[in-house]
């Protein structure tokens, strides 16, 4: 196995961790808050429940990302690609928008989707509003998705 690989692994082991390390925190918050509610209020789970999973999405960006990475550089294949240290580290740098971002954002996410569980908590028909301000968060890990895709899609091209 080449340099190369080896550093386009790290990259891609990244996406996957530290997007799934943001998750975890993320969803973790929301649960607590989410129990919360539920002890209270046992009709509010489904609602609560989509509001604490929200931040989950991150850690499956970062795997699709590591899956789209392994495909390209030929792991998931069996046909390992030759990597030159210079195509390693762009799948790194390629690997890490999602990686950071995802990481960022979930945690993020989390404390918002905690205050909105804080609102359903208290007028349960305010849902839908609730909803939008840890959505609102979910448009960045998409911007830093889609740029990790395009980047790793493109290196061996």
């Amino acid at each position: 196995m080449t340099t190369g690989v080896v550093i386009a692994l790290i990259g891609a082991a990244l996406a996957t961790i530290l997007a799934g390390v943001g998750s975890a925190l993320g969803v973790a918050m929301g649960g607590q808050a989410a129990a919360g509610v539920v002890s209270e209020d046992p009709n509010q789970f489904a609602k609560v429940l989509i509001l604490q999973l929200l931040p989950g999405t991150q850690g499956i960006y970062g795997l699709l990302v590591t899956f789209i990475a392994l495909s390209q550089i030929g792991l998931l294949g069996g046909n390992i690609a030759e990597l030159t240290t210079k195509q390693g580290f762009a799948f790194f740098v390629a690997c890490l928008p999602i990686a950071i971002v995802g990481l960022i954002s979930a945690i993020y996410q989390g404390k918002t989707s905690v205050a909105s569980i804080g609102v359903v908590a208290k007028k349960p028909d305010q849902f839908g509003k609730a909803m939008l301000f840890p959505a609102m968060v979910e448009t960045y890990a998409i911007l830093a998705l889609l740029i990790s895709i395009l980047s790793v899609t493109n290196i061996l091209k």
